[in-house]
């Protein structure tokens, strides 16, 4: 959730503080706050409800020099968004600052032990108890800054990302990490820190990832210091990370979303760069080559994911069971961790996360991995968590994702899941190499069809001013296309704030067939596989009771369009790949509909885009 960037060097740090803050914007906007500490040792702390344009305003008219700083744009946990809760966070002295992303579980305890040694506190976050604890422990043992920090976590329960100020000492920021994701960028002579690359990157593309336990001492004139709780001194790997600045700014859309959304042929095509060979005949990943035997010797599959990345599981489950024919089971990981679950040697544990920093999904692999289970990641962000978790797994390649709602990343995760499938399928003998070749191919072909796809794109902007009055929306499909139904119901939900449900087309007569109604518009992916009569059937039972049908059609459909109000041509493919290619219209649907109702469909309401904590 949240954000974090911080700055120490030779150049004035408020711009670089709000420049990188908007680039982190999409983790978290309810509130925004900054700390400096200016030429005459004065530590300022300016803070404020709403984004960080609201903080921009408000220090319009403030002393906001200095060369030192941090800032935070906050998704709220602990007490509602305000200016007093934003970050960053005083100490009772205001001689330390903080910035914080996690959740500490045993602040409450913390706090009620420090309110009973005489601390007072102003806010109502778990954040505030940090600072307070540092600070208190810092003055009744005497100790230097990085000491008290050391003693404190060693107290502290839950998962933190924290860059530390102290005003008496302005030329140093402590920072440290537990299951929140942290960067430190060197440049020269300077250090910039970031939740992830994203502020950094216009400056220095040389960075440390710092891992779980880490407490980075950023000094000025010196080099980075890494220690650990015990103050054990670390060897932190300084990687240099490739990320085309074009890549997080918008490129001339009006919004992330839909530039996200355009830019899906081009990030499959580097999804599957090097892995589908040239003649597209056949698909490689290196870690099916490098663990053939825990692969292929599974006795199931378990998919733990969340949001989005878990429809592209259940896609997944399908795709892998057909060709490799292998039971897989798709798991809410929030769920799966607290249900004492069955797995251990013998099972494959896929864990698919955009950020790779979910903290259900990697609290899930921790679990599957310690009783023994064999852990797969599929992520996007590089060095991010997961990756470091598991045994092995492949990145989507799909580029930074801005947009809260996933869009390139939910069709980058289906395309690894079909090459995984293919290439487990070829080892094991059970794909023959007929439909093997023929899926390799039409995969290879997606993209082209996807572009042909986008040009349905003004077509879909008039016609969901047709539907911005609708309260609530029903999605059905069947096959493959039921998970697109769930994940178009979700991006509906997500940015419009629209009511919307996903359901087998088969089970609407089980239960949601008494919504309908002439109010309800119901989308229905209707395209030529192997269910298309049983669908028909569907949109029939949905018309006579005055349903209103937009039917996602294959190209040339002269039935469908007959019986439906609105019709969506797409490009026939194969059913397994239809996923690719059906939920480019919905995607469109979801963000032109909230458009017009005048939402941030960048930035939802309550929703920020790496869930960092339960």
């Amino acid at each position: 959730m949240c954000g974090i960037v911080g700055y120490i060097g030779k150049r004035e740090a408020y711009p670089i503080l709000i420049k990188g803050l908007k680039r982190l914007e999409y983790r978290g906007y309810d509130s925004a706050g900054v700390a400096m500490i200016n030429a005459q040792g004065a530590l300022n702390v300016y803070k404020t409800k709403g984004k960080v344009s609201n903080l921009e305003e408000f220090c319009s008219d403030k002393d906001y020099t200095g060369t030192i700083g941090i800032a935070h744009t906050r998704w709220a946990t602990h007490g509602e968004p305000s200016s007093v809760n934003a970050h960053p966070h005083f100490s009772e002295s205001k001689n330390l600052a903080i910035i914080h992303n996690g959740i500490i579980e045993n602040y409450a305890d913390l706090k009620r032990k420090l309110k009973e040694k005489g601390v007072s506190f102003r806010s109502d976050t778990d954040t505030e108890v940090l600072v307070q604890f540092v600070e208190y422990v810092q003055v009744k043992k005497n100790l230097d800054l990085l000491t008290a920090v050391q003693l404190v976590l060693h107290e502290v329960i839950g998962a933190y990302a924290i860059a530390i100020l102290d005003k008496r000492n302005p030329d140093t920021i402590i920072a440290a990490r537990k299951q929140s994701p942290l960067v430190v960028g060197i440049g020269d002579d300077e250090f910039f820190i970031g939740s992830d690359a994203s502020p950094i990157i216009e400056y220095t593309d040389r960075m440390v990832y710092l891992e779980d336990g880490n407490i980075a001492v950023i000094k000025r004139g010196e080099e980075l210091k890494v220690v650990n709780i015990y103050n054990t001194k670390l060897s932190p790997e300084i990687k240099t990370v490739d990320i085309n600045l074009g890549q997080i700014e918008k490129g001339g859309y009006p919004h992330f979303m839909l530039k996200e959304i355009f830019e899906q042929p081009e990030c499959l095509t580097n999804c599957m760069r090097g892995r589908i060979n040239v003649e597209a005949t056949h698909v490689t990943l290196s870690a099916v080559i490098d663990h053939q035997e825990e692969l292929l010797n599974a006795k199931r599959i378990i998919i733990v994911a969340c949001g989005t990345s878990w429809h592209a599981g259940l896609i997944g489950k399908q795709i892998i069971e057909n060709l490799c024919r292998i039971p897989v089971e798709v798991e809410y990981a929030s769920e799966f961790r607290y249900r004492n679950p069955v797995v251990g040697s013998g099972d494959v544990v896929i864990a698919i996360s955009q950020s790779g920093e979910t903290a259900d999904t990697l609290a899930a692999v921790e679990l599957a991995k310690k009783n023994g289970a064999f852990i797969y990641g599929i992520c996007n962000a590089i060095g991010s968590s997961i990756p470091r978790a598991t045994h092995t797994g492949s990145y989507i390649h799909v580029g930074p994702e801005i947009g809260v709602a996933s869009t390139k990343a939910f069709t980058g995760q289906v395309t690894v899941l079909t090459m995984l499938a293919l290439a487990l399928g070829k080892e094991m003998g059970t794909v023959d190499d007929e439909t093997y070749k023929a899926i390799v191919r039409e995969l290879n072909d997606i993209p082209k069809k996807m572009q042909e796809v986008l040009k349905l794109n003004d077509r879909i902007a008039d016609l969901s001013r047709t539907f911005t009055y609708a309260h609530n929306f029903l999605y059905l499909g069947r096959g493959f296309s039921y998970p697109v139904a769930m994940e178009g119901a979700l991006k509906l939900k997500e940015i419009s704030y629209i009511h919307a449900e996903g359901y087998p087309a088969a089970e609407m007569k089980h239960g949601p067939i008494a919504l309908i109604d002439s109010d309800m518009p119901v989308v229905v992916i209707a395209t030529h596989n192997a269910m298309y009569e049983k669908v028909l059937s569907n949109i029939q039972e949905i018309k006579a009771r005055q349903g209103k049908v937009i039917a996602l059609v294959s190209g040339g459909d002269d039935t469908v369009s007959k019986i439906a109000d609105e019709v969506l041509e797409i490009p026939d493919t194969l059913d397994c790949l239809e996923p690719l290619i059906a939920t480019i219209p919905l995607q469109l649907l979801a963000y032109h509909i909230a458009v017009c109702k005048g939402k941030n469909v960048d930035q939802p309401r309550n929703l920020a885009k790496s869930v960092t904590v339960e």
